[in-house]
């Protein structure tokens, strides 16, 4: 990884830094940042995790150590190559503020890419930003759009989207997308489900909107069977009533799910509400490590 994104990037012949974030690595990753960013001339730095933090939480813990003026973010499974790291340069040099990918050709299995359908089409319809591919993680971004995220305090982020709402010139370009050489991907079905629950409740009100609309639907159907129920046992007796009951409990089982939903999803709302409110850090960063040269030039931009 740090051999080819270090070729990658000599190839621009501009200045350059290769930021390193070890999210609570239980291997030797660690140790091996530490090695690479103390070596003599690397330009590598290694920020260093207390323990694991989830994926953009830790990019967010390496935003607040770059000192670039063009930051581009990539996976370390390789899936992705660096030598694609010049054609984002490339195109931010034309004058963007984000710079995304879509995948060409994607190397992931057949559940990984439903699931990464569902959840952008899931996005685009709750946030209205249309983009190809929220999923990949290879994508550079201007100075001032990290400075601005970095001011946003929330504990549930999801980079793209939170980048895309202060870019004013957004972008695309397809990447090539490899297979993965290395270990198996961390986001499994249930921290997709978790994905996809933050990025409903996070991002957007428009659940709380829908719901209300439901249950205003609900309490006007509600309504007018009632009343229909009332003019039946009026025009046909008492005796009508008891062949309803099944009916009726049919109606109340479907209300009581209806009211179970919102309560979850108005608990959603109210737990990041809280979370939001404890103001607790994101991500505790247990160390840095880079060249002295680099450390001077961040305490200069602080």
């Amino acid at each position: 990884l740090i051999r080819s994104t270090d070729t990658a990037c000599a190839t621009l012949g501009r200045q350059y830094e290769i930021l390193l974030v070890d999210d609570g690595s239980s291997d030797d990753s660690a140790r091996m940042l530490t090695e690479a960013a103390e070596a003599e001339g690397s330009h590598v730095v290694a920020v260093l995790l207390n323990r694991n933090y989830g994926q953009h939480s830790a990019i967010m813990a390496g935003f607040s150590h770059v000192t670039g003026d063009l930051i581009i973010t990539l996976d370390a499974d390789l899936q992705n190559p660096p030598e694609e790291i010049p054609r984002l340069v490339e195109k931010a040099d034309e004058g963007y503020d984000v710079v995304g990918t879509v995948r060409q050709n994607r190397q992931d299995t057949f559940f990984r890419k439903s699931a990464s359908k569902m959840i952008n089409r899931l996005i685009q319809r709750t946030t209205g930003k249309a983009m190809g591919d929220y999923g990949c993680m290879l994508r550079a971004y201007r100075r001032h759009i990290i400075d601005a995220m970095l001011n946003c305090h929330e504990r549930s982020t999801f980079i793209p989207i939170l980048a895309n709402t202060f870019a004013r010139r957004a972008v695309e370009i397809p990447v090539m997308h490899a297979e993965r050489e290395f270990g198996d991907s961390k986001y499994s079905f249930m921290r997709l489900i978790n994905l996809m629950y933050d990025l409903v409740t996070c991002l957007t009100t428009t659940p709380l909107r829908l719901l209300s609309l439901f249950g205003s639907v609900i309490a006007l159907l509600g309504f007018a069977f009632g009343l229909m129920l009332v003019v039946l046992r009026l025009v046909f007796g008492p005796q009508w009533a008891a062949e309803g009951v099944f009916m009726l409990f049919a109606v109340l089982f479907m209300f009581i799910g209806a009211q179970f939903v919102g309560m979850g999803l108005l608990g959603e709302y109210i737990g990041r509400i809280y979370n939001d409110v404890r103001a607790r850090p994101r991500y505790f960063i247990q160390r840095v490590v880079r060249q002295p040269e680099t450390a001077s030039q961040e305490e200069d931009r602080s």
